[in-house]
């Protein structure tokens, strides 16, 4: 699967999700956050395009997730995945509370997801500090999509909560998020074949 972010969409819009899409099923990662018509809005707008996966913020609340949902059903039928994101990994706990959030991100993290997942997301946009504690708490059904991801070696940049892939996929997760690692490296698909060559199973 290939990301389309922020970054991508600012600059070439719905093109660059209808041009990556042809080659492979797409995550859009616009992380939307917005009053509940909005988000039901927005999601609707992108619907044509038809990513495999769509990124809300858990922390808009329980009636925007609900709102996102209703509006990803409205017109497909074939609807993207529901991921909410729950804190960012860029986040450690003295970022956090600069927010007006106290307590250890994981408190935050499992809060998030509750919320999120009762009120009809799919899954999870998590650090891979989380996942095993998502899955002690939620069991097997959610799908938890994982960024913060970093070979060994690899620079953690702006990144606060990370682990490497093998132990993200060993925690539990389903889907592990690649970016710098890969655009950064000399040779993007000889440096992804050696994170494959490297995950358990």
């Amino acid at each position: 699967m290939l990301k389309v972010g922020l970054e991508l969409f600012g600059a070439a819009g719905p093109e660059a999700v209808r041009r990556v899409g042809a080659r492979a099923p797409v995550f859009l990662d616009l992380k939307l956050h917005d009053i509940p018509n909005t988000v039901a809005g927005a999601v609707c707008a992108l619907l044509p395009l038809r990513p495999a996966m769509l990124t809300v913020h858990a922390a808009g609340g329980a009636a925007m997730v609900e709102a996102a949902r209703e509006a990803a059903e409205s017109q497909s039928a074939e609807r993207p995945v529901l991921l909410a994101v729950t804190v960012l990994t860029s986040l450690g706990a003295e970022a956090l509370a600069e927010t007006g959030v106290a307590g250890a991100p994981e408190e935050q993290v499992l809060r998030l997801a509750r919320l999120a997942l009762e009120n009809g997301a799919d899954g999870l946009v998590c650090s891979p500090r989380e996942v095993a504690a998502i899955r002690e708490a939620f069991g097997p059904a959610p799908l938890l999509v994982v960024p913060g991801v970093r070979p060994a070696g690899s620079a953690a940049g702006d990144q606060a909560r990370t682990a490497t892939p093998a132990e993200a996929v060993a925690a539990g997760a389903d889907w592990i998020v690649l970016g710098r690692p890969l655009t950064g490296a000399p040779d993007p698909a000889a440096a992804a074949a050696a994170v494959a060559a490297g995950l358990p199973g």
